[in-house]
């Protein structure tokens, strides 16, 4: 029995972006690249969820050329004649199997902790040097380390072009230092980098444009933001949709092309009165195409650890309600995290109604990459 997945399987256009359908694997953090660069067994990886046949992947978090830019061991790096080979074998196996592809272009800011490679002796770096609201770590940001962070992005992205890949993901969500600056609990500066929302989008807005000068104005650039932190879960930017507005605005007219809206759960309503999640108030403010995301294909207590068995696991993730939502055209893309983790095969199994074939998501799957 077929599935009804509706406009999940619709082709999307954008600019010279061309999709097969409307799915996206969910960018996340794997840890199985060895002194920064993605080998073969990151290859496979990637290339079994286009053999699935999901429409764009988006790779897992990629460190740009920045001293203090990584703060996880065996992360994956975007610079480096190595490591952007490793990543142009990523970019033919996707191309091969039918699918498309971005990296998601990330620094984790002042989550790092000293010890943490590629040189342990590196402090965090973040608007205020602090990790959290009232948490100190590592070392507030000069003018001049903000500069330096802004070419490392606007680099990363011309050598994301350069190598194939069809577009570029920039990590501006869950706390980490784009966020960092966005988020008034974090960003404590008294120039015109912090205080108003305006300024504290200053840093991201510039590198925004840094990145669309260096790319041209066909690339395709994604922005991924949340409202929740990994530091706090009921962290907001925003408590309207005049400040979501605000906030957006600046940034779409840099040169965003997709908004990816972070969310832990996509039924989850954003504002008061309204049914729409975070990827709808944001394609209805800006016009933008955007992207939700949050708990596909998982029980909704996936946070806790508890798992449902494997019908469970695909029914209770609320498939009618995302196709009903996509059909009111509440957003363009779905990304698809753990459930493709799990079973690269997940999206094809969904399809084909097979959901007692779907292999419902274990936490011990993180410890490994097939």
């Amino acid at each position: 029995m077929t599935m009804n997945l509706g406009p999940m399987f619709e082709p999307f256009e954008l600019n010279n972006l061309q999709l097969a359908n409307r799915v996206a694997m969910a960018p996340m953090t794997r840890n199985f690249s060895p002194g920064g660069v993605p080998g073969q067994n990151v290859v496979d990886y990637y290339r079994r969820r286009a053999e699935g046949g999901v429409g764009l992947l988006i790779t897992e978090g990629t460190f740009v050329n920045h001293v203090a830019a990584n703060g996880y061991p065996n992360v994956p790096a975007f610079h480096g004649a190595e490591a952007l080979a490793g990543w142009q074998q990523v970019v033919d196996a996707v191309h091969a199997a039918g699918g498309k592809i971005f990296p998601q272009l990330w620094h984790v800011g002042a989550v790092r902790k000293e010890g943490v490679e590629p040189d342990a002796s590196v402090p965090g770096y973040s608007p205020s040097g602090l990790f959290a609201p009232g948490k100190p770590n590592g070392k507030a940001m000069s003018k001049g380390d903000i500069e330096d962070v802004i070419t490392a992005f606007a680099d990363a992205a011309q050598d994301a072009k350069a190598i194939g890949f069809d577009g570029v993901e920039i990590h501006g969500a869950h706390g980490y230092l784009l966020d960092q600056f966005f988020w008034e609990g974090t960003n404590q500066r008294d120039d015109e980098y912090g205080g108003s929302m305006a300024n504290r989008q200053r840093f991201v807005v510039e590198l925004i444009e840094a990145v669309r000068h260096r790319v041209g104005p066909d690339y395709p650039i994604m922005l991924r933001f949340s409202q929740w932190k990994q530091q706090d879960y009921d962290a907001r930017l925003v408590d309207t949709p005049e400040q979501l507005e605000a906030f957006l605005t600046p940034l779409a007219d840099a040169g965003v092309d997709i908004f990816h809206a972070s969310t832990r759960r996509f039924w989850e309503p954003e504002f008061e009165g309204s049914n729409l999640n975070l990827a709808g108030w944001t394609r209805k403010l800006t016009g933008k195409p955007t992207m939700s995301v949050g708990s596909v294909g998982l029980t909704e207590d996936f946070i806790s650890g508890t798992f449902a068995s494997k019908q469970e696991a695909v029914e209770q993730s609320g498939i009618d309600e995302l196709v009903e939502r996509m059909n009111n055209h509440e957003f363009e893309l779905i990304a698809v995290g753990r459930a493709l983790l799990q079973d690269p095969d997940w999206l094809v199994k969904v399809k084909e109604g097979r959901l007692d074939d779907v292999e419902a998501f274990a936490r011990k799957s993180l410890a490994k990459l097939y």
